[in-house]
């Protein structure tokens, strides 16, 4: 049985001519144990779709599903199953990090007198760096501070399926680290994890599967490694002050003097250094590497059609 399994999602906001479609037939699973990465640019549907998953939307049509429990049918079971961080920060400014947490865990039955729960508690203060703010109120932590309660919230009733939607927005190096941390032992022992982010080295490093969104539609479903693979291999990183001949920039991406061009085989890493040359571009810092997935999801943002890619 999948973790989480979307079949035929489909949501549309507004009517008549003013109707918008956020997801367009989105159809996938997640198995349990995964670490599984959701991707895409702002407005292709990432945020619907959790909202759907977490039954603060309901999809116009299709069939979502959590341990086998329906979001809408058995929206209680399927609840208690999904810890969700959401990008908002969404908190009560009238109680300290530890009443907030033992709030939240009363929501699915967790009794705040108990030990257990208590202890529970103080672990995921400890890991998530929030033990010497355990007693203070709310309002009175950062944005990083307030995202790592939130973290802790989604957390606090041991949920199967822990759902992260754009966590570390924002936030500091340390932030990063310790919930990266944190998150790769609770996935190592079986609990199932669904992300969101902006931070492709993230997704590269952490997940094992990708699916994007683009337009509200799946463009790509896949292991990470077989994206990496079906991409051009090698990159050439360089910077430059002059400008860069046209057929080199049409396939590059140029942020400030750091230039990165794609090239599928050797030949065509000679034409390009040839075609440098030709134009007289001085080039300092040269290097040549394989495709991140930062250059994968460049690349089909800009060519896949809005149909399903096939996984190897």
């Amino acid at each position: 049985m999948p973790a989480v399994s979307f079949q035929h999602v489909s949501k549309t906001f507004g009517s008549g001519s003013r109707e918008v479609q956020a997801l367009a037939d989105v159809s996938f699973d997640i198995e349990p144990g995964e670490f599984f990465g959701l991707l895409g640019p702002n407005g292709a549907g990432k945020t619907t779709l959790i909202s759907v998953l977490a039954g603060l939307a309901r999809a116009t049509s299709g069939t979502v599903l959590v341990h086998g429990h329906d979001v809408v049918a058995d929206y209680a079971a399927a609840r208690r199953s999904l810890g969700v961080v959401p990008q908002e920060l969404v908190f009560d400014p009238f109680f300290s990090v530890r009443e907030t947490l033992r709030i939240q865990g009363g929501y699915f039955g967790m009794r705040a007198d108990a030990k257990a729960n208590d202890a529970w508690i103080d672990e995921l203060l400890t890991h998530l760096g929030l033990t010497d703010k355990a007693d203070a109120n709310m309002r009175q932590l950062s944005g990083g501070m307030k995202r790592r309660v939130l973290v802790a919230q989604a957390l606090v009733h041991r949920p199967p399926v822990i759902v992260l939607d754009e966590p570390t927005a924002g936030v500091d190096v340390e932030l990063r680290q310790t919930l990266w941390q944190f998150i790769a032992r609770l996935n190592k022992e079986g609990h199932t994890v669904l992300l969101t982010t902006h931070y492709l080295e993230e997704a590269e490093a952490l997940c094992g599967r990708i699916a994007m969104l683009k337009n509200g539609r799946v463009v790509a479903l896949d292991r990470t490694s077989a994206l990496l693979a079906g991409t051009a291999s090698t990159m050439l990183r360089f910077k430059t002050d002059d400008p860069v001949p046209a057929a080199v920039a049409r396939r590059a991406r140029i942020t400030g003097r750091t230039v990165q061009v794609s090239a599928h085989d050797a030949a065509e890493v000679e034409t390009t250094l040839a075609t440098l040359r030709a134009g007289a571009v001085k080039v300092e810092d040269l290097e040549i590497g394989r495709a991140d997935l930062e250059d994968v999801f460049l690349e089909i943002m800009a060519s896949a059609p809005a149909t399903l890619r096939a996984a190897s």
